[in-house]
């Protein structure tokens, strides 16, 4: 009884052994890995704008913060009520930005820069739903007392909508760059891995505060307007 006992962790081991070699082998050719290749591709769309986002404000200065914030108020209050007058509804304008920030003097070399006042900015965004309007409500900003206009963003209302035509052209673009690549290298496109589209936001296009001499309305240009999708798409090969 002592012999058979002595032999039988032996006799597991050397099983346990067999069966690891033969295994292993099995499992790694079960593993087959996948052929894949991988594209990215762009695709157009056009239209015509039908709105435009506009930044508009004040900036006022006083020796203290709230002689500052005083004339920046009185200034904004007529800005928001001209607004409304030149017929933008309430809902379509919205404060963006308000701030107060110490002034400071020039420092002499070795000495230490003073506050010497305050300023006090309160800008507010717009949107425009007549294009047509533009002009009007730019030189009427100007005269209301608004001396910041920081940008000026044409939009299409629709354009996640108009945009998908530009979604399937990426696609198809995708794919025959994909076939013509797999045909290149002797194989074949199979089915859709996976599919990705890049979304990028354009921001507000920078405009210069200007105002032109003669009593006609500030010249404006919607254009058209190019929406781009871009996809990244990954295929089996077969």
């Amino acid at each position: 009884m002592r012999l058979t006992n002595t032999l039988r962790p032996a006799a597991l081991l050397a099983a346990a052994s067999l069966f690891f070699v033969f295994s292993a082998p099995l499992r790694a050719e079960d593993k087959s890995m996948d052929r894949l290749i991988t594209v990215s591709a762009t695709g157009y769309a056009y239209a015509e704008p039908d709105q435009a986002r506009l930044s508009s404000g004040v900036t006022a200065e006083a020796d203290t913060a709230e002689a500052a914030l005083s004339a920046n108020t009185e200034l904004m209050k007529k800005v928001i009520s001209g607004l409304k007058e030149a017929g933008i509804d309430p809902k379509d304008i919205q404060t963006s930005n308000f701030s107060v920030d110490p002034r400071y003097t020039n420092p002499r070399d070795g000495e230490p820069p003073v506050i010497n006042g305050y300023r006090v900015s309160n800008q507010v965004s717009i949107l425009v739903r007549d294009l047509k309007a533009i002009g009007g409500l730019l030189d009427k900003l100007v005269s209301l007392g608004a001396n910041q206009i920081n940008g000026l963003n044409f939009e299409v209302s629709k354009a996640e909508t108009l945009k998908d035509g530009a979604r399937t052209e990426a696609v198809a673009n995708a794919r025959r760059r994909a076939e013509l690549l797999a045909k290149a290298a002797g194989a074949e496109v199979g089915e859709v891995v996976s599919i990705a589209e890049e979304v990028n936001y354009a921001g507000p296009r920078p405009m210069a505060m200007a105002r032109s001499a003669k009593a006609d309305f500030a010249p404006v240009e919607a254009g058209t307007e190019t929406l781009e999708a871009r996809v990244t798409v990954t295929w089996k090969l077969k």
